[in-house]
């Protein structure tokens, strides 16, 4: 303890974000769906200290769920409503939920199936849970598509491997590289003529465009909070159908062997109780607002594509994945770009530098040939001046426009 000086101890007193001055428009995908609203900034000072939401806990039933003041038992209704699956749960990160999926719904040793384009901690997940993981192949550039006759062969190879069909499929919705929708429908029936529970990761889409869980053959819906749902961190959404809810929630049955003591309230995947805190109270009070924004998805889908057709006039540039844009999570391919940064004295951080100048963060530093942004929520004036930023900075340094 003598190192941990007064000194050294004070720069925890005040943190701050480094991105600077508030104001900024932040272009970096896993921020644009979880920014704050108003209500959420409000509930994060009200239920900021610890387990800010159990003073109402009922002793009988000690359970989060069952809590009423805060209404965290009516939101976990109308979010399974909202999700049109049976029961939803709010954990600590959309990958805690596909751990529990994994976990509950497959076996050690089950090959389980994944899009290629899947997150990592979809891997990691399954690898805690000592499966096998099987992957569908994507399309190559320049779209990079995951498609449902994929899934099909990919099942097929798995059942001549193992002899029987996969433990549980996963699909990631919208990939997390390229920002394509893939037809979750499809793979959602392809998975009901197999058997086979299906898994969908909305980590980029419930939250900020319709998801009908119910309609796309989900029987377990997850999602992250903090990058969809207006939420801080971290939050993730786990919502489950019929065929699976009592599978992956059931209770505990351990007894103590000297106490005797047993919980047979605590839904044991759950490790009882989840998200005691601000997390939860910033999902809740954003909640109304995000039910509301969702209807405003083709708007933020034609504002993309306005962004995509100015960013392709740059010289040697063009967008990544499927085309017409679908989502808002855009990669970018910009060889003018990086050509520059081969004779700046900044090398690949320059393209940062100047946007920063021009009031934008969150294209990654360093980063020229290939970079990634989202346009979500933003104003049709912020797009345009991000727009006009890229198109200003093309000139700047002899780039073509057309």
């Amino acid at each position: 303890m003598g190192g941990l000086t007064p000194d050294r101890l004070s720069r925890y007193r005040e943190l701050r974000r480094e991105l600077g001055r508030e104001g900024l428009i932040n272009l970096n995908p896993i921020q644009r769906g979880g920014i704050l609203t108003p209500e959420a900034r409000r509930a994060l000072l009200e239920f900021g200290d610890g387990y800010s939401v159990c003073d109402w806990c009922p002793p009988k039933t000690p359970r989060l769920d069952r809590i009423e003041r805060p209404p965290v038992a009516d939101f976990l209704e109308d979010l399974a409503e909202f999700l049109n699956l049976k029961v939803a749960r709010v954990v600590t990160r959309c990958r805690e939920g596909k751990f529990i999926a994994f976990s509950s719904l497959a076996s050690p040793g089950d090959c389980v199936v994944v899009d290629s384009l899947a997150h990592y901690s979809t891997y990691l997940a399954a690898e805690l849970a000592r499966l096998r993981v099987r992957e569908v192949p994507h399309s190559g550039p320049p779209e990079f598509r995951i498609s449902p006759q994929a899934y099909q062969e990919t099942l097929e190879r798995v059942r001549r491997e193992t002899g029987k069909p996969p433990a549980l499929v996963l699909l990631t919705h919208v990939d997390s590289f390229y920002g394509n929708l893939t037809e979750a429908e499809e793979v959602g029936k392809l998975c009901r003529e197999w058997g086979v529970p299906f898994l969908l990761n909305a980590a980029y889409t419930a939250g900020v465009m319709p998801v009908d869980g119910r309609r796309l053959g989900a029987d377990v819906l997850v999602s992250s909070g903090h990058k969809s749902w207006a939420a801080s961190a971290p939050t993730g959404i786990l919502a489950l159908g019929e065929g699976v809810a009592e599978r992956v929630l059931r209770r505990s049955e351990v007894r103590g062997d000297w106490s005797g003591r047993s919980f047979p309230e605590k839904e044991t995947a759950l490790l009882g109780c989840t998200v005691m805190g601000a997390p939860l109270a910033t999902l809740m009070a954003s909640f109304p607002h995000v039910v509301e924004r969702v209807g405003r998805w083709e708007e933020e889908v034609r504002k993309v594509r306005y962004l995509v057709g100015e960013l392709e006039r740059i010289e040697g540039t063009r967008q990544l994945g499927e085309r017409p844009k679908r989502h808002t999570l855009v990669q970018v391919e910009s060889e003018g770009f990086y050509r520059v940064s081969q004779k700046h004295r900044r090398r690949g951080f320059f393209l940062y530098e100047e946007l920063r100048e021009r009031g934008i963060v969150g294209i990654q530093p360093g980063l020229t040939r290939h970079f990634k942004l989202n346009t979500y929520g933003l104003s049709w004036e912020e797009v345009k001046l991000v727009a006009e930023s890229f198109l200003e900075i093309a000139r700047k340094y002899g780039l073509g426009i057309t």
